[in-house]
């Protein structure tokens, strides 16, 4: 693992962290009981199979 050698001053560590963003999940369409909707592309199998419910 690495070490740092020096401490970072609290201006370069937030600002580094400042920089990090999550980006939004593809969303793909998915038919469930003739109605279309939209879902995140990782839980489309888990709709598919009826194990996650979609919200009304």
């Amino acid at each position: 693992m690495a070490v740092p050698k020096r401490k970072t001053s609290r201006s370069n560590t937030r600002h580094r962290r400042a920089r990090w963003k999550a980006s939004t999940p593809p969303l793909v369409p998915v038919t469930v009981d003739g109605v279309t909707r939209l879902v995140p592309q990782h839980l489309r199998k888990a709709y598919e199979r009826g194990l996650l419910r979609p919200e009304s």
